[in-house]
Parts: C-alpha cells; structure tokens; sequence
C-alpha cells in the first residue's frame, strides 16, 4: 500500500505542476477585479475539493512567473491588516494563451478519458 501511495504522490505532483498555471489564469480570468495570492488560494480551496491541498505557498512562484512571462500584471497595494498586497490582474496576452491553454487542455482531457474508458472495458 505504501508503494500504492508513492506512486500517487508522485503522479499528482507531475500533474499539478502542469495545471497550476492553467488553472491560475483561469481564475484571474473570471475575476472581475484583481485578486491577492491568498485571495486566489482561497477561491481554489472553495472549488477545487483538495486541489492545494495545504500548499497555498506554490502558488506564489507560479504567480511570480506569469507575471514574468507577460501573461499577468501585478501591483503592490497597503493593507490595513498587514503587510503590503500583490495584486495579480490577467492581461491581454494572458487571455491567449489562456484561450490556447484550455483548447489544449480539453483535448488531452478527452483524449486521456478515451484512453481509460478503453481500459475500463
């Protein structure tokens, strides 16, 4: 059983690291306004059913690195309740390559779930 959940472990964490930003952008996407990195953590734990999984700090650096690659834009505001906030927006180019990103993904998902109904059989 332990071996089981290596296994798992391991398996979720390949497919975590290729869906953090796929699924960041999308959130920024949808939000009306711009969104603090707990803000964002928060909304993933709402509907995600142990997506983060305690691990709010990954989201940061992936955040750092879109904001890097041109596909958010950030601003540090004042809190009244501690320290300065980052504020993460999608921007334009965000917006493509989330478009890209999600056709992407909705392909390898059906591609993926027709494989596995083959081996289900």
């Amino acid at each position: 059983m332990a071996e089981i959940d290596s296994h798992l472990r391991k398996f979720q964490k390949e497919l975590s690291a290729g869906t953090v930003s796929l699924v960041l952008l999308s959130v920024l996407g949808q939000s009306k306004e711009p969104m603090y990195g707990y803000q964002i953590a928060k909304r993933l734990e709402r509907g995600g059913e142990g997506f983060l999984s305690g691990k709010q700090s990954a989201l940061y650096p992936v955040l750092r690195n879109l904001d890097a690659a041109g596909l958010l834009a950030s601003e540090v505001e004042p809190s009244v309740a501690g320290p300065p906030r980052r504020y993460y927006r999608i921007t334009d180019q965000g917006r493509e390559v989330l478009a890209a990103w999600t056709d992407n993904w909705q392909a390898t998902r059906e591609f993926v779930d027709t494989v596995l109904q083959g081996t289900q059989q």
